[in-house]
């Protein structure tokens, strides 16, 4: 079995934000609506969605706030598990060292983060 048998699609991009406020207004003013927000770690977390394309805005005082600041593109799997163990064949560097839970959504996620030969962040993840 290779990775791409556990890819289902794209999951979200993720977009840092000095201000969740603002950027909620931004992107609703596109016509994208509210999926889920919530709190990690203390930053806000804010999930909005436009047929079917995802953003996963979260508050920090470490964005790039200039043209590239795209923080990660994820990639939703079906199995995190099976997922992690062929990216893991495959050799490329597992940022977190392991698979990564959070609390988000009803059931929680799943993640792990690789870095692409561009220093891009491609994150493997599986809603529970």
């Amino acid at each position: 079995m290779s990775i791409k048998e556990h890819i289902t699609g794209l999951q979200h991009i993720g977009l840092p934000t000095e201000n969740i406020k603002m950027t909620e207004q931004f992107y609703t003013s596109l016509g994208f609506t509210k999926l889920y927000g919530t709190t990690n770690k203390g930053d806000s977390v804010l999930f909005l969605e436009q047929k079917g394309l995802i953003l996963e805005c979260y508050e920090t005082k470490k964005g790039a706030m200039k043209s590239g600041a795209w923080d990660h593109v994820a990639i939703d799997v079906d199995d995190i598990k099976k997922a992690f163990e062929e990216v893991k064949k495959l050799g490329y560097p597992i940022l977190e060292g392991s698979i990564q839970s959070l609390p988000f959504f009803e059931k929680g996620v799943s993640y792990f983060t690789i870095e692409g030969p561009n220093k891009e962040k491609v994150e493997f993840n599986q809603k529970l």
